[in-house]
């Protein structure tokens, strides 16, 4: 008589060979861009250190200082201008990373993404943390940690379009919202992770709180070479069904009225686009990608919407320091609420547009909802603020990226999914770079005047998406009449 098998191997056992594959592609994945968030991150919680009230500050009592120096800061931030000093390393990094998107997808569709991904995370590693040495050599150059940005910047355009290329390889459209809306959460838990270790540092040797993070995503790296399977043919998996719903006759309404596509696809043409997933295999070129429907009006929602996440980013542990009087370490870690609403909010927005199929329509009333929070900005409110804000912004750069990547106007073509997804994150890097150079120009009239340009974009953002959301509604409506 054979003994019943332990819980543990059945629920083992119970998965397919197939399943175990993806969801190991997923938590890699998640893994690896945890780490470029986790990176990313330092540099908003050493601002407050580099540049302290340094009247508040205990002066050791064998330094014997006798002028009126601000001896606690570090220089070249020890200026007056320190906020507009702060803006330009954050632009240096976001103005390289915007236009280093573009070229990166492009890139991606052409190269294999998992040395692609591997050298990323290393030379992203080694720049992160020839910040923090700048720290342990004395220097004092502008020029130089400007230049770490930049070249750091450039490095981290490697992780999104490689990371959300791989998973749109292994997942259909499915529960796709709701997948990748828990996935993404990686955004907001690198940066949450990000603050905690930095945080860690920060008061005693801030040259650490780059220099640890900086050597995590460096071993992300080597784990990425050594694990990283690209595609489901590579191991001879299954390949996941992308258009299943168009094959059934039905279409996602944010697809409705586009002219150039043959909708109706029956028994007679299936053949027909399975002998074009095979053949159709050149990489889309960069106006082809463009061309496809909603693309553009996505992309420029992205461009407020992470304008908004990133200013919050890089200025939120400087806003509370300076608002509530918080040390750089308190500070820091109280920031990590927006990012802990901001896993919420991807995670609901994934579930309800997967509900809905209105990708467009859930982000539109999410960046609605967040204008009047953003307008009560106090510390209390970072958690809702963060979920709204970060909702739409994780499902555009998601599922939406994934869906249009995989759009059936592309007849079976897999090499858009990097092009079109470094489109839309690239757009979106462009307001990512602007909200922070923003925020350090207005910042010294006053933060409720940062504020006030933030909920502009945040207006603008939805202006964007009302001719998706009123396509998405006229799909509802013929349904329902239907």
């Amino acid at each position: 008589m054979k003994s019943p098998l332990a819980p543990g191997i059945r629920l083992i056992t119970s998965f397919s060979r197939d399943t175990w594959y993806r969801y190991f592609t997923l938590f890699l994945t998640f893994l690896f861009y945890t780490a470029y968030h986790l990176s990313r991150k330092p540099i908003s919680i050493v601002k407050s250190q580099l540049h302290r009230n340094c009247s508040t500050v205990i002066r050791p009592a064998d330094l014997n200082i006798t002028n009126n120096d601000t001896w606690c800061d570090w220089k070249p931030f020890d200026q007056d201008n320190y906020q507009t000093l702060f803006g330009v390393l954050d632009n240096c990094f976001l103005v390289a990373y915007a236009i280093g998107m573009f070229i990166s997808g492009i890139f991606g569709e052409r190269l294999p993404l998992r040395y692609y991904l591997s050298v990323g995370m290393l030379m992203s590693g080694l720049f992160t943390a020839l910040f923090g040495l700048g720290f342990y050599w004395n220097i004092h150059s502008l020029g130089y940690y400007a230049f770490i940005q930049v070249m750091n910047g450039l490095m981290q355009t490697t992780g999104w379009p490689a990371v959300v290329a791989c998973v749109g390889n292994w997942f259909g459209k499915g529960k796709r919202g709701f997948i990748m809306g828990v996935w993404n959460s990686h955004t907001s838990v690198g940066n949450i992770l990000g603050s905690l270790i930095a945080g860690v540092f920060v008061s005693t040797a801030w040259g650490m709180s780059f220099i640890v993070p900086g050597l995590i995503i460096a071993s992300t790296g080597i784990l990425c070479f050594f694990f990283l399977v690209e595609k489901p043919e590579d191991v001879n998996c299954s390949p996941p069904q992308h258009h299943s719903d168009v094959e059934n006759g039905e279409t996602e309404p944010l697809l409705h009225n586009s002219p150039h596509i043959d909708r109706t696809i029956n028994s007679t043409n299936t053949a027909e686009i399975s002998e074009s997933v095979v053949e159709h295999t050149e990489a889309i070129s960069f106006c082809g990608a463009l061309r496809i429907p909603g693309v553009v009006e996505f992309s420029l929602c992205l461009l407020f919407a992470k304008l908004v996440s990133y200013t919050f980013l890089y200025w939120l542990p400087l806003y509370i320091s300076n608002i509530a009087h918080f040390d750089a370490k308190q500070a820091g870690d109280m920031s990590t609420l927006f990012d802990a609403g901001g896993i919420v909010g991807g995670i609901m927005a994934g579930l309800v547009s997967d509900y809905t199929g209105g990708r467009a329509t859930t982000c539109f009333i999410m960046l609605v909802a967040a204008a009047p929070m953003l307008f009560f900005h106090h510390v209390g409110m970072l958690l809702l603020c963060g979920g709204l804000v970060n909702g739409p912004y994780a499902l555009i750069t998601t599922a939406v990226s994934a869906d249009l990547g995989t759009h059936e106007s592309l007849r079976g073509n897999s090499r858009a999914l990097s092009t079109v997804t470094a489109i839309i994150d690239g757009t979106g890097s462009i307001g990512a770079a602007l909200g922070p150079l923003l925020a350090g120009l207005i910042s010294p009239t006053g933060w409720n005047n940062v504020f006030y340009m933030l909920i502009s974009a945040d207006v603008l953002a939805c202006l964007f998406l009302f001719r998706l959301v009123y396509k998405e509604a006229q799909g509802w409506c013929g349904r329902a009449r239907g």
